[in-house]
């Protein structure tokens, strides 16, 4: 990887509160990062962190092989759009875009020239003289991703870019928000607490959790390879089961008995109590009889079209969510569960540590 953006070692606390603890991340040239996690996570500190707004207690920053670790956040060169955006709602699109062009000393003629090549990127040509209050929530994005862009920075950050958009136009500005970002080809990090987001728009996702790096990897990875409890229970929807390890097998031995095959998630020992996480998609209804299967009768039914979840209570066990045909099972219905050969393999992981950490 061609390293653009470097976090290294950052530590940093608020009072008594270690908001950030031990954070290392790369970022390549032109690559688009996303940081993802709960709120109080720890993501925003991380991202004012990368902007100067806030200094570490501890670690770098580091762009370019530039330490701006100590840098002012207007000497970094770095574009900002605010989850708000902090538009100037008495000045016109234009204004708003020239305002940090301005601010650099440049020329009226320039900025002009600059301002319209922005806007044209972002698909608001001749919205140069409307007033910010005129526009829609997707347009207004778009003027401040234009006014972030605009003095060509080294690096563009976003705070919960769509946080304040309605379900629908989020989805459309995310679409066109991604199309802009890859046009340009700016190297990105921004914050989101929304896992479609994170997935539609970014190369890569960093999942925070307790201000600790719980993995960075492809939205794949993070799915199919979740690198610890939280990440498998926090990306996507998964069961969680009690189980017992047996390490020569690679199976997970549920207290019912039954053994279904698995990976480890995190270190585990062989004959140890571990939590056994399964995705809906890799569990099949199946004959009482099969390897596996698990009674239990079909609680309710989530209506998805051509596949749906059902809710299924495991005898013995708990309940559980199925991925399967919306025809496959009827609420009330006596059906069996066992995994699937298809999906992404159970995973398991230890009771006896503290399985939101990385190993």
């Amino acid at each position: 990887m061609n390293q653009f953006l470097l976090l290294d070692h950052l530590e940093k606390t608020f009072g008594s509160l270690r908001v950030i603890a031990d954070l290392s991340l790369e970022v390549a040239e032109g690559e688009i990062l996303a940081l993802l996690g709960p709120s109080g996570s720890g993501k925003t500190t991380v991202l004012r962190l990368v902007a100067g707004f806030e200094t570490p207690d501890s670690g770098r920053v580091v762009v370019e092989e530039e330490d701006v670790t100590r840098t002012p956040p207007e000497r970094r060169r770095f574009g900002m759009v605010f989850q708000h955006y902090a538009l100037f709602p008495h000045m016109t699109v234009a204004e708003n875009v020239a305002f940090g062009l301005e601010a650099q000393g440049m020329g009226r003629g320039e900025a002009a020239a600059r301002v319209a090549e922005t806007l044209a990127v972002v698909d608001l040509s001749g919205f140069q003289g409307r007033r910010v209050t005129q526009l829609s929530g997707g347009q207004q994005q778009r003027v401040a991703l234009a006014r972030a862009l605009a003095p060509r920075p080294r690096v563009l950050l976003l705070d919960e870019p769509l946080s304040n958009l309605d379900p629908t136009l989020r989805e459309r500005t995310r679409r066109e928000l991604a199309r802009v970002i890859r046009r340009v080809g700016i190297t990105t990090v921004f914050v989101t607490h929304e896992q479609e987001e994170a997935f539609d728009l970014a190369d890569r996702v960093a999942v925070i959790h307790r201000g600790a790096l719980q993995q960075v990897g492809s939205p794949e990875a993070l799915y199919e390879s979740p690198a610890t409890r939280f990440v498998a229970s926090f990306i996507g929807r998964s069961n969680a089961l009690p189980a017992t390890w047996d390490a020569a097998g690679n199976v997970a031995v549920l207290p019912t008995g039954q053994r279904w095959p698995a990976v480890p998630g995190d270190p585990v020992s062989g004959g140890k109590p571990v939590d056994l996480l399964v995705r809906p998609e890799s569990l099949v209804f199946a004959d009482a009889g099969a390897a596996g299967a698990v009674p239990g009768t079909v609680v309710a039914r989530r209506y998805g079209g051509r596949a749906s979840l059902f809710i299924v209570a495991l005898e013995g066990l708990a309940e559980v969510e199925v991925s399967a045909d919306s025809r496959a099972a009827r609420p009330e219905e006596r059906v069996a569960v066992a995994p699937s050969s298809e999906g992404p393999m159970p995973r398991v992981y230890s009771k006896e540590r503290n399985s939101e950490t990385p190993a």
